[in-house]
């Protein structure tokens, strides 16, 4: 089994998705328009794979668009997720924004429509 194969783990490119998701809260505090994650679909195409030295366990490696494709012959498999993140201190829906309601006092209309 190459040891160059181009994959992401699985648990990282989920662990990626909340990096992202908690960076989007951070930047979102301080905006007027505020939205609740309701839920969050994935799709990956992840291949299974055994470990080099022949071990027991197996990882799911989302496989890349850039991935060597002459490595031979490859189980894939098409996962969905669905996740629905939450707040780990209230238990509630993720929320990106303020707790300012929201307006559209700053908003105009393009050039075209006025």
């Amino acid at each position: 089994m190459s040891q160059d194969f181009e994959g992401v783990e699985l648990a990282k490119a989920v662990q990626s998705l909340r990096d992202e998701l908690l960076e989007a809260a951070v930047q979102g505090a301080d905006q007027a328009v505020r939205f609740a994650v309701d839920s969050i679909e994935l799709e990956f195409t992840v291949e299974l794979r055994k470990d080099v030295a022949g071990r027991v366990g197996i990882k799911a490696w989302v496989v890349t668009a850039g991935a060597d494709a002459s490595r031979g012959r490859a189980d894939t498999h098409r996962v969905k997720l669905t996740l629905s993140p939450k707040d780990a201190a209230t238990g509630r829906a993720l929320e990106i924004g303020s707790a300012d309601r929201g307006g559209t006092a700053g908003f105009t209309r393009p050039p075209s429509v006025r």
